[in-house]
Protein backbone atom coordinates (compact mmCIF):
# COMPACT_ATOMS: atom_id res chain seq x y z
CA UNK A 1 0.00 0.00 0.00
CA UNK A 2 1.29 3.28 -1.20
CA UNK A 3 -0.23 5.33 1.66
CA UNK A 4 1.95 4.91 4.66
CA UNK A 5 0.22 6.97 6.75
CA UNK A 6 -2.75 5.47 6.45
CA UNK A 7 -1.36 1.65 7.71
CA UNK A 8 -0.10 3.69 10.55
CA UNK A 9 -3.23 5.08 11.53
CA UNK A 10 -4.52 2.09 11.28
CA UNK A 11 -2.76 0.15 13.20
CA UNK A 12 -2.99 2.85 16.37
CA UNK A 13 -6.51 2.54 16.03
CA UNK A 14 -6.95 -1.08 15.93
CA UNK A 15 -4.47 -1.56 19.01
CA UNK A 16 -5.78 1.91 20.77
CA UNK A 17 -1.72 2.82 21.73
CA UNK A 18 0.77 4.09 20.28
CA UNK A 19 3.20 2.37 21.66
CA UNK A 20 2.10 -1.06 20.97
CA UNK A 21 1.69 0.12 17.04
CA UNK A 22 5.63 1.24 17.04
CA UNK A 23 6.12 -1.84 18.28
CA UNK A 24 4.26 -3.94 15.93
CA UNK A 25 5.57 -1.95 12.94
CA UNK A 26 9.07 -1.86 13.49
CA UNK A 27 8.99 2.05 13.88
CA UNK A 28 10.01 4.33 16.65
CA UNK A 29 6.96 5.91 18.56
CA UNK A 30 7.90 9.75 17.58
CA UNK A 31 7.59 8.36 13.88
CA UNK A 32 3.96 6.99 14.15
CA UNK A 33 3.42 9.93 15.63
CA UNK A 34 4.49 12.03 12.93
CA UNK A 35 2.68 9.20 10.57
CA UNK A 36 -0.56 9.89 12.24
CA UNK A 37 -0.35 13.66 12.48
CA UNK A 38 0.69 13.90 8.65
CA UNK A 39 -2.94 12.35 8.11
CA UNK A 40 -4.86 14.65 10.86
CA UNK A 41 -3.18 17.37 8.82
CA UNK A 42 -4.23 16.04 5.43
CA UNK A 43 -8.16 15.96 6.39
CA UNK A 44 -7.41 18.79 8.95
CA UNK A 45 -9.24 17.19 11.89
CA UNK A 46 -8.14 15.21 15.01
CA UNK A 47 -8.62 11.63 14.58
CA UNK A 48 -7.38 10.34 18.34
CA UNK A 49 -8.17 11.88 21.85
CA UNK A 50 -4.87 11.71 24.27
CA UNK A 51 -6.11 11.96 27.61
CA UNK A 52 -4.49 10.26 30.64
CA UNK A 53 -2.68 7.87 29.39
CA UNK A 54 -5.08 6.41 26.94
CA UNK A 55 -6.48 6.77 23.46
CA UNK A 56 -9.59 6.96 21.85
CA UNK A 57 -10.61 7.26 18.64
CA UNK A 58 -12.81 10.65 17.74
CA UNK A 59 -15.75 10.74 15.60
CA UNK A 60 -13.26 11.19 12.68
CA UNK A 61 -11.12 8.83 13.52
CA UNK A 62 -13.59 6.38 13.72
CA UNK A 63 -15.29 7.00 9.94
CA UNK A 64 -11.58 7.08 8.61
CA UNK A 65 -10.83 3.70 10.33
CA UNK A 66 -13.83 1.83 8.55
CA UNK A 67 -12.98 3.11 5.57
CA UNK A 68 -9.40 1.91 5.89
CA UNK A 69 -10.79 -1.34 6.62
CA UNK A 70 -12.32 -1.59 3.89
CA UNK A 71 -9.52 -0.50 1.53
CA UNK A 72 -6.89 -2.93 2.96
CA UNK A 73 -9.93 -5.57 2.31
CA UNK A 74 -10.01 -4.45 -1.33
CA UNK A 75 -6.30 -3.99 -1.77
CA UNK A 76 -5.60 -7.33 -0.18
CA UNK A 77 -8.33 -8.92 -2.57
CA UNK A 78 -6.66 -7.27 -5.34
CA UNK A 79 -3.62 -8.85 -4.78
CA UNK A 80 -5.23 -11.92 -4.28
CA UNK A 81 -6.49 -11.75 -7.79
CA UNK A 82 -3.56 -11.22 -9.65
CA UNK A 83 -1.97 -13.77 -7.80
CA UNK A 84 -4.77 -16.02 -9.13
CA UNK A 85 -4.67 -14.63 -12.51
CA UNK A 86 -1.23 -16.06 -13.05
CA UNK A 87 -1.96 -19.47 -11.85
CA UNK A 88 -4.85 -20.95 -9.20
CA UNK A 89 -2.48 -22.56 -7.46
CA UNK A 90 1.65 -21.61 -7.59
CA UNK A 91 3.67 -19.43 -6.00
CA UNK A 92 4.64 -19.07 -2.39
CA UNK A 93 3.26 -18.68 0.91
CA UNK A 94 4.41 -17.18 4.26
CA UNK A 95 3.92 -18.95 7.52
CA UNK A 96 4.68 -17.87 11.09
CA UNK A 97 5.08 -20.83 13.77
CA UNK A 98 5.99 -20.74 17.41
CA UNK A 99 9.47 -22.21 18.51
CA UNK A 100 7.48 -25.67 19.07
CA UNK A 101 5.63 -26.25 16.00
CA UNK A 102 8.62 -24.92 13.68
CA UNK A 103 10.89 -27.37 15.30
CA UNK A 104 9.41 -30.48 15.97
CA UNK A 105 6.05 -30.65 14.16
CA UNK A 106 5.87 -28.58 10.76
CA UNK A 107 9.01 -30.24 9.28
CA UNK A 108 6.99 -33.77 7.94
CA UNK A 109 3.79 -31.82 7.26
CA UNK A 110 5.52 -29.35 5.23
CA UNK A 111 7.84 -31.94 3.77
CA UNK A 112 5.01 -34.31 2.93
CA UNK A 113 2.62 -30.36 1.77
CA UNK A 114 5.80 -29.77 -0.87
CA UNK A 115 6.29 -33.60 -2.55
CA UNK A 116 2.37 -32.55 -3.19
CA UNK A 117 2.61 -29.67 -4.12
CA UNK A 118 6.50 -28.70 -6.08
CA UNK A 119 5.16 -25.51 -7.39
CA UNK A 120 4.15 -23.78 -4.13
CA UNK A 121 6.95 -22.21 -2.00
CA UNK A 122 7.03 -22.01 1.43
CA UNK A 123 8.42 -19.32 3.51
CA UNK A 124 8.70 -19.77 7.45
CA UNK A 125 9.00 -17.41 10.25
CA UNK A 126 9.50 -18.14 13.74
CA UNK A 127 8.72 -16.83 16.71
CA UNK A 128 6.87 -17.14 20.09
CA UNK A 129 3.13 -17.20 20.15
CA UNK A 130 2.82 -13.45 20.77
CA UNK A 131 5.21 -12.04 17.51
CA UNK A 132 3.23 -14.58 15.30
CA UNK A 133 -0.17 -13.36 16.08
CA UNK A 134 1.37 -10.30 15.86
CA UNK A 135 2.42 -10.29 11.98
CA UNK A 136 -1.02 -12.52 11.19
CA UNK A 137 -2.42 -9.39 12.24
CA UNK A 138 -0.27 -7.08 10.13
CA UNK A 139 -0.65 -8.85 6.94
CA UNK A 140 3.25 -9.83 7.45
CA UNK A 141 2.27 -13.51 7.32
CA UNK A 142 0.02 -15.53 5.58
CA UNK A 143 -0.71 -17.83 8.21
CA UNK A 144 0.30 -18.51 11.66
CA UNK A 145 0.58 -21.61 13.39
CA UNK A 146 0.46 -21.49 17.30
CA UNK A 147 -0.31 -23.50 20.54
CA UNK A 148 -1.81 -21.07 22.95
CA UNK A 149 -5.28 -19.51 23.01
CA UNK A 150 -5.54 -16.72 20.52
CA UNK A 151 -8.40 -14.51 21.75
CA UNK A 152 -8.23 -11.45 18.80
CA UNK A 153 -11.44 -11.12 17.23
CA UNK A 154 -10.34 -9.72 13.68
CA UNK A 155 -8.75 -13.31 13.35
CA UNK A 156 -9.53 -17.07 12.24
CA UNK A 157 -8.79 -19.31 14.88
CA UNK A 158 -8.92 -23.13 13.89
CA UNK A 159 -7.81 -25.31 16.22
CA UNK A 160 -6.39 -28.21 14.32
CA UNK A 161 -4.32 -30.38 16.92
CA UNK A 162 -4.82 -31.71 20.70
CA UNK A 163 -0.94 -31.22 22.23
CA UNK A 164 -0.49 -33.27 25.67
CA UNK A 165 2.60 -31.35 28.01
CA UNK A 166 4.33 -33.73 30.32
CA UNK A 167 6.14 -32.42 33.58
CA UNK A 168 9.84 -33.47 32.70
CA UNK A 169 12.61 -34.24 35.27
CA UNK A 170 16.18 -35.87 35.15
CA UNK A 171 15.94 -39.45 35.53
CA UNK A 172 18.07 -39.09 39.38
CA UNK A 173 15.10 -36.62 40.22
CA UNK A 174 12.89 -37.35 43.32
CA UNK A 175 9.73 -37.65 40.92
CA UNK A 176 11.03 -39.78 38.55
CA UNK A 177 9.11 -43.17 39.35
CA UNK A 178 5.97 -41.39 39.87
CA UNK A 179 3.50 -42.29 37.24
CA UNK A 180 1.60 -39.16 37.61
CA UNK A 181 2.01 -35.65 39.38
CA UNK A 182 -0.35 -33.35 40.80
CA UNK A 183 0.86 -29.48 40.76
CA UNK A 184 1.46 -29.51 44.51
CA UNK A 185 3.82 -32.22 43.62
CA UNK A 186 6.66 -29.89 42.08
CA UNK A 187 5.67 -26.46 43.07
CA UNK A 188 8.34 -25.66 45.65
CA UNK A 189 10.62 -27.65 42.85
CA UNK A 190 13.01 -25.58 40.99
CA UNK A 191 11.26 -24.76 37.80
CA UNK A 192 12.35 -24.07 34.59
CA UNK A 193 10.24 -22.05 32.16
CA UNK A 194 10.15 -20.44 28.66
CA UNK A 195 10.28 -16.62 28.11
CA UNK A 196 7.10 -13.97 28.78
CA UNK A 197 5.27 -14.29 25.32
CA UNK A 198 5.92 -18.19 24.42
CA UNK A 199 2.59 -20.06 24.06
CA UNK A 200 3.94 -23.00 26.49
CA UNK A 201 4.52 -20.55 29.51
CA UNK A 202 1.02 -19.12 29.33
CA UNK A 203 -0.81 -22.49 29.14
CA UNK A 204 1.31 -23.74 32.31
CA UNK A 205 0.64 -20.39 33.68
CA UNK A 206 -3.43 -20.79 32.77
CA UNK A 207 -2.98 -24.21 34.32
CA UNK A 208 -2.20 -22.54 37.60
CA UNK A 209 -5.09 -20.36 37.89
CA UNK A 210 -7.66 -22.99 36.78
CA UNK A 211 -6.57 -25.05 40.19
CA UNK A 212 -6.60 -21.80 42.39
CA UNK A 213 -2.79 -21.21 42.48
CA UNK A 214 -1.11 -18.12 41.75
CA UNK A 215 1.34 -17.31 38.60
CA UNK A 216 3.65 -16.17 40.92
CA UNK A 217 3.61 -19.26 43.02
CA UNK A 218 5.86 -21.73 40.92
CA UNK A 219 9.63 -21.45 41.69
CA UNK A 220 11.10 -20.21 39.20
CA UNK A 221 14.37 -20.77 38.99
CA UNK A 222 16.02 -20.15 35.21
CA UNK A 223 13.47 -18.23 31.86
CA UNK A 224 15.31 -19.80 28.37
CA UNK A 225 13.92 -19.05 24.86
CA UNK A 226 14.09 -22.31 23.25
CA UNK A 227 12.76 -26.07 24.38
CA UNK A 228 16.24 -27.20 23.64
CA UNK A 229 17.66 -25.02 25.98
CA UNK A 230 15.30 -26.21 28.71
CA UNK A 231 15.26 -29.71 27.94
CA UNK A 232 19.16 -29.65 28.78
CA UNK A 233 18.49 -27.70 31.72
CA UNK A 234 16.56 -30.10 33.29
CA UNK A 235 18.72 -33.43 32.03
CA UNK A 236 21.40 -31.45 33.37
CA UNK A 237 19.61 -31.40 37.10
CA UNK A 238 18.62 -27.65 37.39
CA UNK A 239 15.55 -27.95 37.75
CA UNK A 240 11.97 -29.73 36.44
CA UNK A 241 9.81 -28.33 33.67
CA UNK A 242 6.36 -29.14 31.67
CA UNK A 243 6.62 -29.15 27.35
CA UNK A 244 4.95 -30.96 24.83
CA UNK A 245 5.02 -34.79 24.40
CA UNK A 246 6.47 -34.22 21.13
CA UNK A 247 9.61 -32.08 21.74
CA UNK A 248 10.71 -34.95 24.35
CA UNK A 249 10.03 -38.07 22.47
CA UNK A 250 13.57 -38.45 21.68
CA UNK A 251 15.24 -37.51 25.24
CA UNK A 252 12.80 -39.90 26.51
CA UNK A 253 13.48 -43.28 24.50
CA UNK A 254 17.09 -42.37 25.13
CA UNK A 255 17.17 -42.25 28.91
CA UNK A 256 18.17 -38.24 29.53
CA UNK A 257 14.87 -37.48 31.04
CA UNK A 258 11.69 -38.84 32.36
CA UNK A 259 8.00 -37.21 31.61
CA UNK A 260 4.82 -37.59 33.49
CA UNK A 261 1.04 -37.40 33.36
CA UNK A 262 0.10 -34.32 35.35
CA UNK A 263 -2.98 -34.98 36.72
CA UNK A 264 -5.62 -33.28 35.93
CA UNK A 265 -3.95 -33.32 32.14
CA UNK A 266 -2.47 -30.79 30.70
CA UNK A 267 -3.46 -30.06 26.91
CA UNK A 268 -3.67 -27.36 24.47
CA UNK A 269 -4.42 -26.93 20.94
CA UNK A 270 -2.08 -26.21 18.25
CA UNK A 271 -4.15 -23.64 15.75
CA UNK A 272 -4.07 -22.24 12.57
CA UNK A 273 -4.55 -18.45 12.62
CA UNK A 274 -5.51 -16.25 9.48
CA UNK A 275 -6.94 -12.63 8.39
CA UNK A 276 -10.92 -12.83 7.85
CA UNK A 277 -10.72 -12.35 4.31
CA UNK A 278 -13.66 -12.52 2.03
CA UNK A 279 -11.35 -13.10 -0.94
CA UNK A 280 -8.08 -15.79 0.29
CA UNK A 281 -5.22 -16.43 -1.86
CA UNK A 282 -5.74 -19.80 -3.87
CA UNK A 283 -2.34 -21.52 -2.72
CA UNK A 284 -3.01 -20.69 0.93
CA UNK A 285 -6.85 -22.82 0.34
CA UNK A 286 -4.78 -25.62 -0.69
CA UNK A 287 -2.73 -25.53 2.06
CA UNK A 288 -5.08 -25.04 4.90
CA UNK A 289 -7.27 -28.34 3.37
CA UNK A 290 -4.07 -29.85 3.26
CA UNK A 291 -3.60 -29.57 6.54
CA UNK A 292 -6.54 -30.60 7.74
CA UNK A 293 -6.77 -33.45 5.99
CA UNK A 294 -3.27 -34.54 7.20
CA UNK A 295 -3.99 -33.47 10.74
CA UNK A 296 -7.18 -36.10 10.59
CA UNK A 297 -4.87 -39.01 8.69
CA UNK A 298 -2.99 -41.69 11.15
CA UNK A 299 0.04 -39.51 12.67
CA UNK A 300 3.49 -41.03 14.40
CA UNK A 301 3.99 -41.53 18.37
CA UNK A 302 4.30 -38.60 19.89
CA UNK A 303 2.36 -36.56 17.53
CA UNK A 304 -0.71 -34.71 18.98
CA UNK A 305 -4.22 -35.64 18.80
CA UNK A 306 -6.94 -34.08 16.97
CA UNK A 307 -9.04 -32.40 18.42
CA UNK A 308 -12.92 -31.86 18.28
CA UNK A 309 -13.38 -27.90 18.16
CA UNK A 310 -14.53 -25.91 15.43
CA UNK A 311 -12.79 -22.75 13.79
CA UNK A 312 -13.85 -19.80 16.14
CA UNK A 313 -14.19 -16.22 14.96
Amino acid sequence: MSDRRLQVFFTVARLLSFTRAAEVLHMTQPAVTFQVRQLEEQFDTRLFDRNHNRVTLTEAGRLVFRYAERIFETYTEMEAAMRELKGAVGGAVVLGASTTVAEYLLPTLLGAFLRSHPEVGISLRVGNTEAVVAMVEESEIDLGVVEAPVTNRNLIVQPCLIDHLRLIVAPDHRLAKHRKVTLHDFLDESFVCREEGSGTREVIMEYLTRQGCSRNRLNLCMELGSPEAIKGAVAAGMGCSILSESVIAKEVTLGQLVAIPLEPPLERPISLVHARQKFRVPTLEVLLRFIREYCTRDVPPGTPSIPHGKETK
